[in-house]
């Protein structure tokens, strides 16, 4: 992937979890976006943060003390994780829903 490619596919992945993160509640989650970052904040000032790694071409997203590294996989379309291969996705959701205390979900992309 060539580093425009990887700026484009990691722009959009952090492009859709800010979209997701604009349906909840401020008072239960909010969102801040800088260049290349999306931190998600909780009520309890608790923070989880998705940003792009440019040097590595990943996606690096961190939750309290648990930490992913994701690498694009066009084969499948989505960022998979480096070690066991879980969807990027759907560990954000998890892990969101886990601090929520329900069940919530990031919708597929268009």
């Amino acid at each position: 992937m060539t580093p425009q490619e990887y700026l484009h596919r990691a722009d959009d992945c952090l492009g859709r979890v800010a979209e997701w993160l604009e349906a909840f509640d401020p008072e239960e989650v909010d969102y801040s976006t800088t260049d290349g970052m999306v931190s998600i904040e909780f009520a309890d000032r608790k923070r989880f943060v998705l940003n792009r790694q440019s040097g590595n071409h990943q996606m690096w997203f961190a939750a309290g003390v648990r930490a992913w590294h994701y690498d694009w996989n066009e084969a499948r379309g989505s960022w998979l994780d480096d070690r066991d291969g879980h969807d990027l996705y759907g560990r954000i959701a998890e892990v969101v829903g886990e601090k929520l205390g329900r069940r919530v979900e990031i919708p597929a992309s268009a």
